[in-house]
């Protein structure tokens, strides 16, 4: 039984300000959002933590496997008219935020796609505009923004790498779960950073053994 809504993707156009970018509220269907809550691990620190070096239930683990799945590769590259065919992924989870998070930046050029996944409940703090991802305008300001996307209750985010692809958060510290899944370039940075990753799952599994 698929999680997701990817009829609530199909319906909305893509949005050109101030990049290109898709949000779909509710993309994890409202009914199966607690049990991919319940089954997601508790993570304490900071960091992009790769699937790999995690263990989760099967409501999550379920989750992370139709993600890294066709229906929803084909669903982006719909979405945006690209080929994605023969793209690597790259999926992480980040768990807890700290005031070292949500710096103005870009991602690399390794990467095509970023998809972020929220999967927190709606508390005090988003609506006091902490921790919500803002799209931004210029890489200066973080209060020039043309978006701001609260990171609750199974809210998808899908945006193209772009050089003007800016974003950040204000500061929240404390546990917020987000899923982000990558469409990666096949060129020599891409490896890079696939390597690289692959290569923290397995310190961060041998941690964890210890």
């Amino acid at each position: 039984m698929a999680l997701l809504a990817y009829d609530r993707f199909a319906a909305l156009s893509v949005t050109a300000d101030p990049f290109r970018h898709v949000i779909v509220p509710e993309f994890v269907l409202p009914e199966r959002l607690g049990a991919v809550v319940a089954d997601l691990p508790q993570l304490e620190r900071r960091g992009s933590f790769p699937i790999g070096s995690l263990r989760f239930g099967p409501a999550a683990a379920a989750l992370m496997e139709e993600l890294e799945g066709p229906r929803f590769r084909q669903a982006v590259a719909e979405k945006f008219s690209l080929d994605l065919d023969d793209a690597p992924t790259m999926l992480t989870l980040r768990g807890a935020s700290t005031e070292r998070d949500g710096l103005i930046h870009r991602d690399s050029d390794a990467k095509r796609v970023t998809v972020l996944l929220y999967l927190n409940p709606a508390t005090a703090a988003w609506a006091r505009h902490e921790g919500c991802l803002r799209l931004l305008r210029r890489a200066d300001d973080l209060d020039d923004f043309a978006v701001e996307v609260p990171p609750e209750n199974g809210t998808l985010l899908v945006f193209p790498n772009a050089p003007n692809a800016w974003h950040g958060h204000k500061t929240f510290i404390g546990r917020r779960y987000v899923v982000q899944l990558n469409y990666m370039t096949t060129d020599s940075a891409a490896r890079s950073e696939l390597r690289r990753h692959r290569f923290s799952a397995l310190v961060k599994r041998l941690t964890q053994a210890a």
